[in-house]
């Protein structure tokens, strides 16, 4: 094989990880660094401000279970996407305090009460059904105000009459107040009138003799970017994984996930030989071609294909050629000394003294760090250390 001395692939980040070989491909997900990630947050939040883990689509595609068990007693609260995600949750967490991101279908909010999840409500209509369904103690729900996302919640120009109706009805309790932040890692001028706008609400709402204990807007950028007018509770996502919105912060940081592969096949190829489907890729010299047993349908986008994609192999940056397929991608391996099958391959994460960072995969994919943690498929066992 053509290049230099192959380097020593990275040892496992700890003897309780434990790989088997029969695995094609698998994250690994330090659950060490997930608690060093809630750190950052309250070192930059201090002490006084809760926080909210977000937890939702499967922890960011690192694993409900453990990621909220490993935070368990240093989040006050974890935030779900839905109603199936608040009840998996509490399967791992009994006693956790479940915040609910996004509106409940009528015939969820029985289950929402029964479970004492928490809601947000946007509307008078939402609040009624809450209400008739207390028995005894109110239903506990945060009230949704719209400052710019236009997701969920009452547009901030009728936030006071609605909240109005939303006192009136019986058997609820306003718990919390919430907004949420669209361009924090994008526009500051629009974050910061965004923040100073909601926080002006938030003074009308208690001087009308509303008590709310907790109030909360801020998500990963916002924390990074703009603490000072957190609120008192924050919620962070993304960061909790490793990934800062905000690159400057990056260093504050440690990625979660490793996400390898292993070779299956490795060729000798001359000249003029094509690769992948639509012989998009013809070699222009004499290489060395390994395939790997990861592709689309395991969350390794199709979007990467011809986008120069690399992944690491003996410590090596080598190129991904041609289409992503379905099961398998092929890379060149011409500058890894004696690359063999069962070897392992990095797709997101270290080996050795290279690094693919999961922004640098995203940023050839076209998208974002998140849709690139959560695309990556079941077929992708989770390995765990720290637990």
């Amino acid at each position: 094989m053509m290049g230099d001395k192959r380097r020593s692939p990275a040892k496992p980040m700890s003897s309780e990880l434990k790989t088997s070989p029969a695995r094609r491909s698998w994250a690994e997900i330090d659950l060490d660094a997930i608690r060093h990630n809630l750190g950052a947050v309250r070192a930059q939040t201090g002490p006084d401000v809760r926080v909210m883990a977000v937890v939702k689509a499967n922890a960011y595609g690192h694993g409900l279970g453990p990621v909220a068990r490993a935070l368990e007693g240093r989040a006050e609260m974890f935030g779900v996407a839905n109603v199936n995600e608040a009840r998996e949750l509490r399967a791992h967490l009994p006693n956790a305090e479940v915040f609910i991101l996004g509106p409940a279908l009528p015939d969820e909010r029985a289950e929402i009460v029964r479970s004492g999840f928490v809601a947000a409500v946007s509307d008078a209509n939402e609040a009624r059904a809450f209400g008739e369904l207390a028995q005894g103690a109110p239903v506990p729900v945060h009230f949704a105000i719209d400052t710019g996302m236009g997701r969920v919640g009452v547009w901030q120009e009728e936030a006071m009459a609605m909240l109005a109706k939303i006192r009136e009805v019986p058997g609820l309790k306003i718990a919390g107040v919430a907004s949420h932040l669209p361009v924090a890692d994008e526009d500051n001028h629009f974050t910061q009138r965004q923040l100073v706008r909601f926080h002006a609400l938030v003074v009308q709402i208690r001087a009308a003799g509303v008590d709310v204990p907790v109030v909360h807007i801020e998500n990963s950028a916002g924390i990074l970017g703009h603490v000072k007018q957190a609120g008192e509770m924050v919620r962070p996502g993304i960061m909790l994984y490793g990934h800062s919105p905000l690159p400057q912060w990056q260093h504050v940081l440690r990625p979660a996930l490793t996400w390898k592969t292993r070779i299956t096949l490795v060729r000798e190829f001359a000249a003029g030989r094509s690769i992948s489907y639509g012989r998009s890729y013809i070699t222009k010299r004499a290489m060395a071609v390994a395939t790997l047993g990861v592709g689309y349908a395991d969350g390794y986008q199709r979007h990467l294909s011809r986008k120069d994609v690399q992944v690491l192999v003996g410590g090596r940056r080598c190129p991904v050629l041609g289409r992503v397929t379905m099961d398998q991608i092929m890379v060149d391996v011409s500058t890894v000394t004696t690359p063999a099958v069962g070897d392992e391959a990095v797709l997101i994460g270290r080996q050795g003294d290279e690094e693919i960072p999961v922004g640098e995969l995203a940023e050839k994919a076209d998208t974002i760090a998140w849709e690139i943690f959560t695309g990556i498929g079941p077929r992708v066992a989770r390995e765990y250390v720290g637990l």
